[in-house]
């Protein structure tokens, strides 16, 4: 069971901003100067694991960057503006992260964002491939379960794929979860931790509650409105903003959460766990989120899905052909791609 190696949810992200650990990490933000671009930016810019960090966009990233840059913190801020200083903000990078795309809109399916997101993800994977093809590649950009085999089909193409490398960051999903549960259970959300696994899209997203530390127990009508509520939480918030955009604070503070658990994992801290959308035969889907140990090198080991109930295997069963459906649209778009 891999629950005994979770640390509290917030903890990376607490250790991400701490003054007591250092590192030289060179981390490149494309798509900075979005609705989850600024945030995440400022979240990763406050941390001492980063020592450069490289915003990139269509527009806006030079101030964006001069912003940013009179933070009393150690990290450099560089602005890259446009597709011919995609190369130069890409190289050294160890960490790259994509938040780039358009935000969903109030009736808008994650689906419906495809064809846009798909080309700009596209465009990013390759000058990743070409430029920093040993980096993290961190993709937030929706849907991320096309996005990810995507991003694997273009590595693949320029002869330089790691699956081990590559994540689709579905890190709000389980903060989320931890969130909801522990305002139900009244608990401190900051010591809940729920693995999310699956997808990151609708009834993909597959909350293990029965795995939650500390445990915990609903009745059979409490969970399945509690899993409803964390499947259906990003339309919550598009619903809020009343065609005013998406998640974008939370899904930065939850990608910041998730490159700062990277880069521990990348300077040697050991029992470093996260979710991600990542390859995977942990079932009959070629991707498939679940609990990954990380390492210096990416994913060290997938823990796999583990002991689950039977409302859990349900929505496995459940989630399969959606799931393949995204991941052969994701990866029939890149091979259509000259």
């Amino acid at each position: 069971m891999f629950a005994r190696f979770t640390r509290p949810a917030s903890a990376a992200l607490r250790r991400g901003l701490a003054t007591s650990s250092q590192n030289n990490a060179k981390v490149a933000v494309l798509g900075a100067s979005g609705g989850i671009g600024q945030p995440l930016s400022l979240l990763l810019k406050n941390s001492p694991l980063v020592s450069q960090l490289n915003l990139y966009d269509i527009a806006h990233t030079p101030g964006v960057a001069a912003d940013l840059s009179h933070i009393e913190t150690r990290a450099a801020v560089k602005g890259f503006l446009g597709p011919e200083q995609l190369p130069e903000s890409l190289k050294g990078c160890e960490v790259v992260v994509i938040p780039a795309g358009v935000p969903r809109k109030p009736g808008m399916t994650r689906d419906d964002l495809f064809n846009t997101n798909a080309t700009i993800v596209a465009n990013l994977a390759a000058a990743c491939a070409k430029h920093s093809p040993e980096a993290m590649i961190c993709i937030i950009a929706n849907p991320v379960n096309s996005t990810i085999p995507i991003t694997s089909e273009v590595f693949k193409k320029h002869g330089v794929y790691n699956p081990n490398r590559i994540f689709g960051v579905t890190t709000l999903d389980i903060v989320r979860a931890n969130t909801f549960v522990a305002e139900l259970k009244g608990l401190d959300p900051a010591r809940v931790n729920v693995p999310v696994i699956g997808g990151h899209a609708g009834k993909t997203i597959i909350p293990l509650i029965s795995q939650c530390t500390p445990k915990v127990e609903f009745p059979q009508d409490q969970l399945a409105a509690l899993v409803g509520r964390i499947q259906e939480a990003g339309t919550e918030v598009v619903k809020a903003k009343a065609g005013a955009g998406s998640a974008t604070l939370s899904m930065a503070y939850a990608g910041a959460r998730f490159v700062f658990s990277v880069l521990d994992a990348m300077n040697g801290k050991e029992g470093v766990i996260e979710c991600a959308f990542v390859r995977s035969e942990e079932t009959e889907c070629t991707y498939f989120s679940t609990p990954l140990l990380l390492g210096k090198n990416g994913i060290e080991k997938n823990l796999g899905i583990g002991k689950i109930s039977p409302f859990e295997e349900k929505m496995v069963a459940d989630a399969i052909s959606e799931l393949k459906g995204s991941i052969k649209k994701g990866e029939e778009f890149a091979k259509s791609m000259k």
